[in-house]
């Protein structure tokens, strides 16, 4: 069985497109087609429906999916480890990461560990923290860095860096340049959310609930899919939100956005990694943990 043949078809069912999984993989879509092709005729099943625009996996296509991944990432553990015994590293990690981490802190340690070891390739895939937790699960990413424990037997979880969620005001505010707010005063006032799956939004409502008050009780005006767009409705004046320093550090310097603090209450927000339970790390993966956990002490 072809292994590039198996890489396209993976491509495919990855991207649901021939067309994008072409430009991934910087062949022509003719190519794509033809190679699948093959790999059915070899197989003697079909491996994929084209419903329309969108492409996706047979239940023979299914199956094939989850042994074709295990065996490309078992032939780039093998390069990896090769590369690594000359006294190199080499290949892609796929990372998962939810909006703050893979925003804010991933990055910079990304850079640091490229300066060491130019020729890999660091793919940071970001989302909520649920997304994030079900590609841990089911090998899309080889490791995460998530904002909430996630209740999920399969996976590991390991506390690495923290925030502070902080009560973020558009400037002009009637509460700007106040000592503190008290938590039973955010219920009149328009408030901006993130999605329900957030991390940070999860974080928040168990704060509140634990200062005594509910969340049921704030006045949402509106919900976003993303910490930059709370960000920004912020200073748009729809709304106040509780969101994370490191988010909101620049704004705050720059004074386009101010906080108050919230009345005998600092909320601390920590993230975790997380792992699959039992799952053997590639060598790139080894030295990149290697590499945040050093960074975090």
């Amino acid at each position: 069985m072809d292994i590039h043949r198996l890489l396209i078809f993976c491509k495919v069912i990855e991207f649901q497109s021939f067309t994008k999984a072409a430009e991934a993989l910087g062949l022509t879509q003719p190519t794509v087609s033809e190679h699948l092709r093959a790999l059915e005729e070899s197989l003697g099943e079909k491996l994929v429906d084209r419903l329309g625009r969108e492409i996706l996996p047979t239940p023979a296509g299914k199956v094939l999916h989850k042994y074709a991944r295990e065996m490309i990432q078992l032939r780039d553990k093998a390069v990896q480890a090769i590369d690594k015994f000359k006294g190199d590293l080499s290949g892609s990690l796929y990372v998962g990461a939810s909006t703050i981490p893979g925003t804010y802190i991933l990055p910079r340690l990304v850079g640091s560990f490229k300066a060491s070891y130019p020729s890999i390739q660091i793919t940071v895939k970001i989302g909520g923290s649920g997304e994030i937790a079900r590609k841990i699960v089911d090998g899309g990413v080889e490791f995460g860095i998530i904002g909430a424990r996630w209740d999920e037997k399969k996976i590991l979880l390991e506390e690495i860096y923290s925030d502070e969620l902080v009560l973020a005001l558009y400037r002009g505010h009637r509460w700007e340049g106040r000592e503190s707010v008290e938590l039973e005063e955010l219920a009149g006032e328009p408030f901006v959310l993130r999605e329900g799956s957030s991390g940070t939004r999860m974080v928040t409502a168990a704060a509140l609930e634990a200062g005594g008050f509910s969340p049921s009780l704030l006045n949402v005006v509106a919900e976003m899919g993303a910490t930059e767009a709370v960000r920004e409705a912020v200073k748009a004046r729809i709304g106040i939100s509780i969101i994370s320093w490191l988010a909101v550090r620049e704004d705050i310097e720059r004074g386009s956005l101010c906080t108050v603090p919230l009345n005998q209450m600092r909320i601390r927000r920590p993230f975790f990694l997380a792992q699959r339970k039992n799952r053997e790390l590639s060598p790139l993966c080894s030295a990149f943990l290697e590499h945040l956990r050093s960074e975090a002490r």
